[in-house]
């Protein structure tokens, strides 16, 4: 594929598409689209900007990126106590791994827009019936029926809304005094708070309120500091169904450039990055900040060729590679990629998504041990300082709700344990307690990490 040739929102379709649905109905997906492409934008051209500047202080290893959210939102499951409460984690979480790392911490969820999923086949087979696979409540729905599983464009409009009001509750929180330094203790939910990762973020609050306290006497305060009262939080998603992404795809009327408008940060599935397909071709016109997946079937001259692909420029803040191998496997393929790309000077912030190599089954349920989580998490970084590059964040699938959806953790989930709140309609997650206590682990790393390139630093080398 030439780099060259005219990019427009719409030349996707000139090109092979993996993970499309079938819809029976093709007027009606026109029609939807057309009326999607007049509603407002769900973010602002300035809103990525900013995020891909902070971005470009996570490929200078001057700060951490932490993403995290629902494998897939649901309509069904939609409503202000959920996003209030994965909110609070996230910020938890955030504020754990910023006091360790003693930096920024960019803060980008996946929600308002993370509703398609990609599927490893076309159709489910039940008692003999078979039905196209539920890719997620923007395409079709998650009952055995024929109906709920026929592709129908209207919901997209459904999606739209929802990411809509999730959006309009996320910014109340972050901008309206919900995420002020001065609230550090309330953020903790109801069950965590007697857990063993709830005290030590209790025993972290009160070293924060000291902190305040301290700086509270020296005049500064949450009434006269906007960074201690509000916070930047942005959102991402799966850019996988293309009609609705090319419908949010506007021109910015400050540069002239194209922005998807239906999120912050779009990252291109490992099922969709073939370098001369539609997913690609989309992605690599608009100019927010995107991600990649790279799982074991990416070799690193195919990874240099979708790197000058998506970031000819090698914008720093651009590209995410986010890997996903395994707790047994990344150190057979990350090695090379990191290699690949130090040797061509390529500027990508690399970061760790833990959760999908490491799915099992278990007493009949899909799930996910936390200490191989942990140990592919512990093995990103210690690859990455082995090749001398840095370990920008961390990508994880992760709720606000007590699930029982991985096994392990300082509450030892057990495989029997699954059934009793085991509520994901598609991969599982780590429940607010298990997040937390991850973001501790990683905090510890991380602190270490910065004790140990000080002294290096003081002495010049």
């Amino acid at each position: 594929m030439s780099t060259s040739s005219r990019w427009t929102p719409d030349s996707w379709r000139q090109k092979p598409i993996a993970q499309m649905p079938a819809y029976p109905d093709e007027a009606a997906l026109r029609v939807v689209e057309e009326e999607l492409a007049t509603f407002p934008p769900l973010v602002f051209a300035g809103e990525a900007r900013a995020l891909r500047k902070s971005l470009g202080e996570v490929a200078a290893g001057r700060a951490f990126m932490l993403q995290g959210g629902d494998c897939a939102e649901t309509f069904s499951e939609h409503g202000a106590d959920p996003i209030r409460d994965f909110f609070r984690v996230f910020l938890q979480m955030a504020v754990v791994l910023t006091f360790a790392a003693s930096r920024p911490v960019v803060k980008i969820g996946r929600i308002a827009g993370q509703f398609a999923k990609p599927r490893s086949a076309d159709m489910e087979t039940q008692d003999g019936v078979s039905l196209p696979s539920y890719r997620g409540d923007i395409i079709n729905g998650i009952a055995f029926t024929a109906e709920a599983r026929t592709p129908d464009p209207h919901r997209m409009r459904k999606a739209y809304r929802q990411s809509a009001a999730t959006l309009n509750l996320l910014r109340a929180f972050a901008q309206g005094g919900y995420a002020d330094l001065e609230r550090v203790h309330q953020w903790t939910l109801g069950f965590v708070s007697g857990s063993p990762a709830g005290a030590r973020y209790e025993e972290l609050a009160n070293r924060i309120s000291e902190t305040l306290n301290f700086i509270r006497a020296c005049g500064i305060t949450s009434d006269n500091s906007e960074r201690l009262r509000t916070t930047d939080f942005y959102t991402s998603h799966e850019a996988l169904l293309l009609p609705y992404e090319q419908a949010f795809t506007r021109v910015d009327s400050t540069s002239g450039n194209y922005y998807a408008t239906s999120g912050h940060f779009l990252w291109i599935g490992d099922r969709t990055r073939q370098p001369d397909h539609a997913h690609v071709e989309f992605m690599r016109g608009i100019k927010n900040p995107i991600g990649m997946k790279c799982g074991p079937s990416l070799d690193p001259e195919e990874l240099l060729k979708l790197i000058d692909i998506l970031n000819p420029a090698n914008e720093p803040g651009r590209l995410t590679l986010i890997v996903r191998y395994g707790a047994d496997k990344i150190g057979n393929y990350l090695p090379d990629l990191l290699r690949a790309v130090k040797r061509e000077g390529k500027s990508v912030i690399w970061s760790c998504d833990p959760m999908h190599g490491n799915t099992i089954t278990a007493s009949g349920y899909k799930t996910r041990p936390f200490n191989d989580i942990m140990r592919e998490v512990g093995n990103f970084f210690d690859i990455c300082q082995a090749e001398d590059a840095y370990p920008g964040g961390i990508h994880i699938e992760m709720t606000g709700k007590n699930v029982t959806e991985c096994t392990g953790g300082a509450q030892s989930i057990s495989d029997t344990d699954l059934s009793n709140r085991y509520h994901t309609f598609c991969d599982p997650r780590l429940n607010a307690d298990q997040a937390l206590e991850m973001a501790f682990l990683v905090a510890e790393r991380l602190r270490r990490d910065r004790a140990q390139a000080e002294p290096q630093a003081a002495s010049g080398f």
